[in-house]
């Protein structure tokens, strides 16, 4: 059953920000690392941020560091990502995956998301 809910995908013009959420009832067991990952079309799903929930520590990917912040808010079991200073190569599929070591390699991560639609235009 799908434990893991992603929202807040939308169309934005270049310069823009968007906050991707992910949800959960409860979070899984043995989830204790949240990540994003996005997949464009053509492309190889790629690593772009992770959280760990109980110590708060943070990962960025080279590309999206100082544009992008990863959150977690406890009370309502909801991991953000806010994207800020959008471009049009961050066009693609953002997914949230849960498990339990952080990492960048989706093998880490046992749980994920549907995916939710990030397009950018120029």
């Amino acid at each position: 059953a799908q434990q893991l809910t992603e929202s807040g995908g939308g169309s934005v013009q270049a310069g823009g920000s968007l906050r991707l959420s992910c949800s959960a009832s409860a979070w899984p067991h043995n989830s204790n690392c949240v990540g994003w990952f996005r997949q464009a079309p053509g492309q190889e799903r790629e690593w772009v941020s992770t959280i760990s929930r109980g110590g708060g520590s943070t990962w960025y990917d080279a590309p999206i560091m100082g544009r992008f912040t990863i959150s977690h808010v406890a009370t309502n079991n909801t991991v953000h990502l806010q994207m800020n200073s959008l471009k049009p190569e961050d066009t693609a599929m953002y997914y949230c995956a849960a498990g339990p070591k952080c990492g960048s390699r989706s093998s880490q991560y046992t749980y994920w998301g549907q995916g939710t639609q990030v397009t950018v235009s120029s």
